[in-house]
């Protein structure tokens, strides 16, 4: 028998509310962004039920509009009140100096990635004080299977966290998780991973987990690692990756993942 209380509940409607949220939805997964008219097709609803939530939600900072194109993209307001409404902010405080530290010591950029839902995200970034660098952009999503900080997230992520995570994918990504196994494994033993990178030529990724206090994994901080061809970086790969997990112990010992307990890290490997 339904509960009233429930059954009332789930009938309750907002649907001006529910346009915003099918509208930011749809703008997230289109980067070159749409018009108003393209908004309503995509949404099957009409230029009216669209046009006056749009406006709203620009004129609130949660929509931008090109003045070139009359192409509406999600603003970076979005990610901000996300980073201040979450865990996000106080990680991102306490890890921004080591970071910034890192940068300078090794002349490599660093970003610090959460898990959002079944994806990676990138909520903060120091570049590199040099004339040249890589360096990916806040805010940037990551693929979980492909990279060497979705790797880090999943390794060292408890049972329940990686259920719900793949309860979350297609099958075929469920399949292609599953098939990582045996090289979590080696990464959470040994306490960070490194591959070349699955986003561009000539950069290898180095990444270690970062643990809140109780010790769960809260983030994977990645140097992409780029090798400049006039021999000019401060650091080579395996100073610059002792440096990083050296940085990762300091953010975890900062947010008191370590209070009581050893580290989870496995030993650096020197080969």
């Amino acid at each position: 028998m339904t509960d009233k209380g429930t059954k009332s509940r789930n009938s309750y409607a907002a649907p001006a509310l529910e346009r915003g949220f099918d509208i930011l939805e749809l703008l997230a997964t289109m980067p070159g962004g749409l018009t108003i008219s393209e908004i309503a097709q995509h949404l099957g609803r009409s230029m009216s039920e669209v046009f006056r939530v749009t406006i709203v939600m620009e004129r609130r900072g949660w929509l931008r509009k090109s003045a070139q194109s009359d192409h509406y993209s999600v603003s970076y307001w979005m990610l901000d009140v996300a980073y201040r409404a979450t865990p996000a902010q106080s990680l991102a405080t306490v890890a921004a100096p080591v970071m910034q530290s890192l940068a300078a010591a090794t002349n490599q950029s660093c970003h610090l990635v959460v898990r959002a839902e079944g994806r990676g995200l990138v909520i903060q970034r120091k570049e590199n004080l040099g004339p040249a660098g890589f360096a990916m952009r806040a805010g940037a999503v990551i693929d979980l299977v492909t990279s060497c900080s979705g790797h880090v997230l999943l390794a060292f992520a408890d049972d329940a966290t990686r259920d719900a995570i793949m309860a979350a994918q297609p099958a075929e990504v469920v399949a292609a998780m599953r098939a990582l196994a045996p090289q979590l494994a080696v990464v959470r033993e040994r306490g960070y991973e490194t591959s070349p990178s699955a986003r561009a030529a000539g950069v290898t990724d180095i990444s270690v987990p970062i643990f809140e206090f109780g010790g769960a994994i809260t983030a994977a901080l990645t140097i992409p690692y780029l090798a400049m061809i006039d021999g000019s970086q401060r650091t080579d790969l395996d100073q610059t990756r002792a440096m990083l997990v050296a940085a990762g112990e300091s953010i975890s010992d900062r947010l008191g993942a370590f209070s009581g307990q050893g580290r989870q890290t496995g030993p650096v490997d020197p080969a």
